[in-house]
């Protein structure tokens, strides 16, 4: 079993960046593809990124390439998700899933295994 932990939010500006973390612990970290989901309030949640088990391939919602960079670390159990010049919409909370199946750059086929709580993302004047 695999345990995960996000932390990096907060409330930040539009237009801003900022970087997210997901922590995990418990069973290897680089058997489990990851990836980013975020949840708006009231909302299923909705895919952002995901990334391969080696970090060589990612896939993102199509309408979010460009300002959104996810990466891991295996050495460190972590997985990060880049986001760039922050929108009021992006608000949600942010919540990775570790997951076993196929990362492709133009989709993903996981069953996932374990979800973070998440970290609140609030993009505000």
């Amino acid at each position: 079993q695999v345990q995960l932990v996000e932390s990096g939010g907060g409330l930040v500006q539009p237009g801003a960046s900022l970087t997210l973390s997901c922590v995990a612990s418990g069973r290897t970290f680089s058997d489990y593809a990851m990836t980013w989901f975020r949840q708006g309030p009231g909302k299923d949640p909705l895919f952002v990124a995901a990334i391969s088990t080696d970090a060589e391939t990612t896939y993102y919602q199509p309408s979010m390439r460009g300002r959104f960079t996810i990466s891991r670390d295996n050495a460190k159990n972590t997985v990060y998700l880049q986001i760039h010049t922050l929108k009021p919409e992006d608000t949600a909370a942010y919540r990775c899933a570790a997951g076993s199946g196929v990362v492709t750059p133009s989709t993903y086929s996981l069953d996932f295994v374990a979800w973070g709580q998440g970290t609140q993302v609030t993009v505000s004047s």
